[in-house]
């Protein structure tokens, strides 16, 4: 389908590709990685001939269509977002422009008599619909519709002007249109990256189905690790395939650089070897041809390249914020709502120390919101937001970046805190992301937008608050990024509330799940994969996937079966059925006995809370101490008892889908 040979690109003075070579067939799906910089969206813009390389060749089999989704900014016209989603063609496009003149003309004529003209505009729409059919325009504008659905959009957006919406929304609709055009080759340059969590799991799903073949772009792990079976890595101006999801690629690259780390020392070791003969005797006579010879044979060498050195987090430790009490907010009855618009009424949240608490739910469902009066940002109608004792608030949104001083250079930025902190220490955050070597010196107000992002992030870690709020920190982070992030947080000794898309990011992070739909809060006291289990709704909307159907078990595979007699296969058949039942109720027994524990610690551990909040505990020598004892034991017993359940209810759940 699509053949790179022979590649060769420099841009800047740097070479980006040098006889780099690539063959992408029908049904791969192909994971494009590397750092930041290496060439990847340059790759991508050769290949759509909008950039040319220096050398080599790039060859598409014949009628082979491509569809590309930009990381940012697609254009867009006068259409409304149902017209930019089914705008799959020029023709296409026009045709529907050509029915809307003609629908608005005939409306136009209605109530007037039909003489010659309101006849001709008749027959003009007549023949304008007749054409809109025989291209399927109204099975393409279903399909477009199911489309927008699953990516969030509610079917009162579908006749707005695109021109109304946020960039990230445009960028949607961009990725309907592809979608509904389904290309051979879909090229996708970080297509999350303006997601919500459920629009994310949708397309997810909607791309395990997808008929042509995929090459994307994308710094979110569990995306590509859910998607790809291979990983074409930009590394040395070469483009190095391997087999497999991220995970698999992360694996197989760790020993290929044992290996090469090992080829390229023995090969020093002999050039040094070699050099050291050459030194000795090229200054005497009867050794000299020798000496000559040894050079000769080094320059013969293929030289092999010293390994670059990867992008492991460095091993420090961040600045610890003060610790706070054992509550640290606590909302009650809020009611919130923008003008006639209402989000909450009545609802109430509370958020205990050292907890790591993401929001999630559908778009427009309020999380944001909810992060926002969390950090005391924008006012609320009615209710009470408490803060806990000494609890410092912080929180990192979209404009973060606006707060940073573009006077300052990289460097003076981060040193700009109340932390007493030295510039090496300063220096080595910077470089674990990414800010390496002579970048530190660069100004700020040069800086693009995800280098911002990261600088920001960078300032937030430095000075810490207790109690951090987070509004989609991945968003303009690189894996290497993401995991220097992770390794902070890990660190953290506050407590974090946070909205992201990123599954790899919530796994690492949360260990409590609030859903929030409708103004109405679900709380799931453990990690990620226990909300999934615990909710059943990876996505309520998986049934927009065109295309899908449940599998089913063919009953001609059976003929390939040693034959016995109806009766007894029957007999057969009922007693694995009924083993299977029996082991799956055992499972599901495990699994009740488990929660209904959980339970009762979460019971115990509402009642100590309290009895430490109440100021007769204090009047008793010793009886706060403990309390406290006996609730790091209780957290202790909880942590085993989650990672108990988590365990059994995965396992039931493989049970109940074979």
């Amino acid at each position: 389908m699509l053949t790179i040979s022979g590649l060769t690109k420099s841009f800047g003075g740097r070479t980006l590709f040098k006889d780099a070579s690539l063959q992408v067939n029908r049904d791969d799906r192909i994971g494009l990685v590397g750092p930041n910089g290496a060439g990847k969206t340059t790759l991508f813009t050769m290949i759509l001939e909008q950039d040319t390389g220096d050398g080599g060749v790039i060859s598409l089999q014949r009628n082979v269509s491509l569809g590309y989704l930009p990381q940012e900014s697609a254009p867009i016209g006068n259409e409304t977002v149902l017209e930019l989603a089914t705008s799959i063609s020029p023709a296409f496009s026009r045709l529907q422009q050509q029915l809307k003149a003609a629908a608005a003309s005939q409306a136009n004529g209605v109530g007037e008599s039909l003489d010659h003209s309101a006849h001709a505009d008749h027959d003009d729409y007549h023949n304008v619909v007749t054409q809109f059919d025989e291209m399927g325009g109204h099975q393409i504008e279903s399909k477009a519709k199911k489309i927008l659905s699953g990516l969030s959009f509610r079917e009162k957006d579908f006749d707005r002007p695109c021109r109304e919406m946020s960039g990230g929304w445009v960028m949607r609709a961009h990725l309907a249109r592809l979608l509904v055009q389904g290309p051979d080759l879909l090229m996708l340059d970080e297509p999350t990256n303006h997601l919500d969590l459920d629009a994310l799991l949708w397309f997810q799903e909607y791309l395990r189905n997808y008929p042509g073949a995929i090459l994307m772009i994308s710094h979110d792990r569990e995306f590509l690790n859910q998607l790809v079976g291979g990983i074409v890595e930009i590394r040395q101006a070469s483009l190095i395939r391997y087999r497999g999801n991220y995970e698999d690629y992360l694996v197989q690259r760790a020993a290929k650089e044992e290996q090469l780390s090992a080829a390229y020392k023995n090969q020093q070791r002999e050039i040094a070897h070699l050099m050291e003969f050459v030194d000795r005797f090229r200054a005497k006579n009867t050794k000299a041809s020798q000496a000559q010879s040894k050079l000769k044979q080094i320059e013969r060498m293929e030289k092999i390249e010293a390994p670059e050195s990867d992008e492991r987090t460095v091993k420090f430790r961040f600045p610890q914020p003060q610790r706070s009490g054992l509550k640290v907010i606590d909302l009650k009855n809020i009611h919130h709502a923008y003008g006639p618009n209402v989000v909450y009424q009545g609802v109430d949240f509370e958020a205990a120390r050292s907890q790591r608490i993401v929001l999630v739910g559908p778009n427009g469902a309020g999380k944001s919101t909810l992060l926002k009066i969390l950090a005391g940002l924008i006012p609320f109608q009615e209710g009470t937001r408490e803060l806990g004792h000494n609890v410092k608030a912080g929180y990192y949104g979209q404009y973060r970046v606006e707060t940073l001083n573009t006077a300052h250079t990289v460097l003076e930025e981060g040193l700009e805190t109340p932390q007493r902190i030295t510039e090496q220490f300063v220096r080595t955050v910077l470089g674990s992301f990414l800010f390496r070597g002579d970048d530190v010196f660069k100004k700020v107000s040069v800086l693009s937008g995800g280098e911002k992002s990261r600088l920001a992030i960078v300032k937030l870690l430095l000075d810490p608050p207790n109690l951090l709020l987070m509004d989609e920190p991945t968003t303009h982070l690189d894996m290497a990024s993401i995991d220097a992030l992770v390794g902070a947080l890990h660190q953290y000794e506050g407590t974090l509330i946070f909205i992201s898309h990123d599954v790899y990011f919530i796994r690492a992070i949360a260990n409590h799940v609030v859903h929030v739909n409708a103004g109405r809060l679900t709380h799931y006291p453990g990690g990620y994969q226990y909300y999934l289990d615990k909710s059943a709704a990876v996505s309520e909307r998986a049934g927009l996937t065109s295309g899908r159907e449940e599998k089913k078990e063919d009953s001609s595979t059976l003929q390939g079966r040693p034959s016995v007699k109806l009766k007894d296969q029957k007999r057969l058949e009922a007693e694995q059925r009924q083993a299977r039942s029996r082991v799956r109720k055992g499972q599901q027994q495990i699994v009740h006995r488990l929660e209904k524990e959980i339970a009762e610690l979460e019971k115990q551990q509402v009642g100590l809370t309290a009895d430490l909040e109440n100021h007769e505990t204090y009047e008793q020598p010793g009886r706060a101490a403990g309390i406290n004892r006996e609730l790091s034991g209780l957290v202790k017993s909880l942590e085993k008892l989650t990672k108990d359940w988590e365990h059994a209810a995965s396992k039931l759940t493989e049970m109940e889908n074979t």
